[in-house]
């Protein structure tokens, strides 16, 4: 009977021990999530700027404020302006998906060309002899041949007119 007991205690306590480890172990994760999340926290320090700001805006008039609010749009102007010039040309008017698909990732979203040459300033007529020619293969090149060889003659001709208007819609964009 003492044997018994004693296997029962020692099970008990095996059992204990187990739960101690378990629960221990769930607590060190709640640790590492309470340390992830305290990483991933932005902070952020509004007070003496906002107290500025309160002051500022008390004691500003009308017009002052109007000034303010006159030179922070023409920061943000010059801002976009130096963005859009860093930018360059990019999507500076729409294209149709099927230039976006087959051609741009080579030629420029607006064919101001990438790896491709440039295509602003080609005509429809010389842009079409020029697809015509990849997909025959009187010109070679792989890369235009794998594009151009399943499009039929009207997808090219689309192609090639819409090609033919880039120069004129980025004259029509810059002059906004």
């Amino acid at each position: 009977m003492k044997h018994i007991l004693a296997a029962i205690a020692t099970l008990l306590a095996v059992g204990a021990v187990f739960m101690v480890y378990t629960s221990d172990t769930e607590v060190h994760k709640v640790d590492e999530i309470g340390k992830v999340i305290a990483k991933s926290q932005i902070k952020v320090n509004l007070g003496n700027d906002v107290v500025q700001t309160q002051q500022k805006i008390e004691t500003a008039s009308k017009e002052e404020i109007e000034k303010e609010q006159a030179k922070k749009k023409k920061e943000l102007d010059d801002k976009l302006s130096a963005l859009k010039s860093k930018a360059g040309n990019i999507a500076a008017f729409k294209v149709s998906p099927l230039y976006k698909q087959k051609c741009a990732s080579c030629h420029g979203v607006n064919g101001e060309g990438i790896i491709g040459p440039k295509l602003l300033g080609k005509s429809a007529n010389e842009v079409h002899q020029a697809l015509s020619d990849f997909k025959s293969g009187k010109r070679k090149n792989y890369v235009m041949y794998g594009l151009l060889s399943k499009m039929d003659e009207t997808q090219l001709k689309a192609l090639a007119d819409e090609i033919g208007t880039f120069e004129e819609k980025l004259k029509a964009y810059q002059a906004q």
